[in-house]
C-alpha cells in the first residue's frame, strides 16, 4: 500500500510478477483506452438498473458488465486470440514478413466467412485516435511485439484482400498490445472488464447527479410497437 499502483497490482496479480516501469505504462494505457465508450449498451444497463433498483450499487454495475460481450468490449479478446493463432508457429521479422503472414490470415477469414476483429469502428471512420497513441507508447517503452506488428500489417493490406478500408479500432490494438506484454489471451476480456468497471462507476455516478435512466425507461416506452402475434 502506498508503494504500488492498482493497474501495477492487477498486472502483478495476474502474472505473478512485478511489471516494469514500461509494462505498467503500456498496461494503464490500454485500461484508459478501454474504460468508457459512452452511451453504449452496457452504461444504459447500468443506468436503468440502478433506476430500478437505486439501493444496489453493485447490481447496476453487475448490469453493465454481464453485457461485455462479442459486440462490446469483447474484441480486445477476440483480437487478442485472433493474432495470437495466426503467429502460432511462425516467427515473422521484417514487415514484408508480416504483411504477407496477414494476407494470408485475411484470405482464409473471408474464405470462411469469418469477421476479422479489430477492423472498424462505428463512430471513426478514418482513424481511431487511440490507436496510434497505444502503438506510439509501446514502441517508446520498447514493447512494440509480434502481436501489435501483425495488427498494423492487418491495417496495411485488408484493403487489397477486403476492397475496402477500415481503421484499426482502440479495443483491437488494446488487444494486441496486452498479448504482446505476455498476458494470456484466455483473460484479456477480464482486462477490458477492470477498465470498464471504472466508466460504469463514473456513468452511475454521473446518474446520481444527473439522471437521465428515467428518460431512457420512457422514451423506449412509448416508443415501442406492440406487435401482437400472428395467429396459425
Amino acid at each position: 500500500m502506498g508503494k504500488v499502483g492498482f493497474g501495477e497490482l492487477a498486472f502483478w496479480l495476474v502474472t505473478q510478477r512485478r511489471p516494469s516501469p514500461g509494462e505498467t505504462r503500456v498496461f494503464e494505457t490500454v485500461l484508459v483506452a478501454l474504460a468508457d465508450h459512452g452511451f453504449t449498451p452496457t452504461a444504459i444497463a447500468a443506468r436503468l438498473t440502478y433506476l430500478s433498483a437505486p439501493e444496489s450499487i453493485q447490481g447496476a454495475l453487475a448490469a453493465g458488465l454481464l453485457g461485455g460481450g462479442s459486440r462490446f468490449l469483447g474484441v480486445t479478446e477476440d483480437c487478442g486470440r485472433f493474432l495470437a493463432a495466426t503467429l502460432r508457429d511462425v516467427s515473422p521479422a521484417t514487415d514484408a514478413e508480416f504483411d504477407e503472414l496477414a494476407r494470408v490470415a485475411l484470405v482464409e477469414a473471408r474464405a470462411a466467412k469469418r469477421f476479422v476483429p479489430g477492423l472498424g469502428h462505428p463512430v471513426h471512420k478514418v482513424e481511431d485516435p487511440r490507436t496510434p497513441v497505444l502503438i506510439g507508447i509501446a514502441r517508446e517503452e520498447g514493447l512494440e511485439g509480434p502481436h501489435l506488428r501483425l495488427f498494423q500489417a492487418i491495417g496495411r493490406v485488408h484493403p487489397e484482400i477486403l476492397g475496402r478500408t477500415l481503421p484499426l479500432n482502440g479495443a483491437g490494438v488494446a488487444g494486441a498490445a496486452l498479448a504482446d506484454l505476455g498476458l494470456p489471451v484466455d483473460l484479456l476480456r477480464g482486462f477490458a472488464l477492470l477498465a470498464r468497471a471504472a466508466g460504469l462507476l463514473g456513468h452511475l455516478a454521473e446518474e446520481q447527479r444527473s439522471p437521465i435512466g428515467m428518460d431512457v425507461y420512457t422514451t423506449v416506452d412509448r416508443h415501442a410497437k406492440y406487435v401482437p402475434p400472428t395467429q396459425d
